[in-house]
């Protein structure tokens, strides 16, 4: 008896939770003509998420990456003189100081895949053995002309 009354409240529940999104997506069917072509019908709304999506990807000048951490620790001078004397060493190769109470990091390069960073850590590991490589938001890649 209790089994019975437990699968009657599973279904009816699921039944209740999907009968919204059945009704909805409707809006959203294609219809095909006779004539091959094809009409579809979306809800005004739509264009309206798309455009805002498409103004937030224009002011996030970030996006998914990876870089690797050189430095961390509580000392503020350490981690400048690590930043420093990495961006003498290595002009040409973006870095980063950061600060999340109570230590200091130095994260460097803008990676967009790990292979990426792996291979720029391999070269970099007898001047920096305690680096790693970290998920982090990177700089956009400059568009080539």
């Amino acid at each position: 008896m209790k089994n019975k009354f437990f699968r009657f409240t599973f279904l009816s529940a699921l039944i209740l939770l999907l009968l919204p999104c059945l009704s909805s997506a409707q809006k959203y069917i294609t219809s095909y003509h006779k004539d091959s072509t094809i009409i579809l019908t979306r809800d005004s709304h739509i264009d309206e998420l798309i455009a805002r999506q498409k103004d937030n990807n224009t002011l996030k000048q970030t996006m998914d990456g990876y870089r690797v951490q050189i430095y961390f620790g509580s000392v503020r001078q350490k981690a400048s003189d690590v930043k420093q004397d990495f961006s003498n060493k290595h002009p040409e190769i973006n870095s980063y100081l950061t600060y999340l109470a109570p230590n200091f990091k130095v994260r460097v390069g803008d990676f967009r895949s790990r292979l990426e960073a792996q291979g720029f850590l391999k070269s970099i590991e007898g001047l920096y053995p305690t680096s790693f490589i970290v998920q982090d938001e990177i700089k956009l890649p400059a568009l080539s002309k």
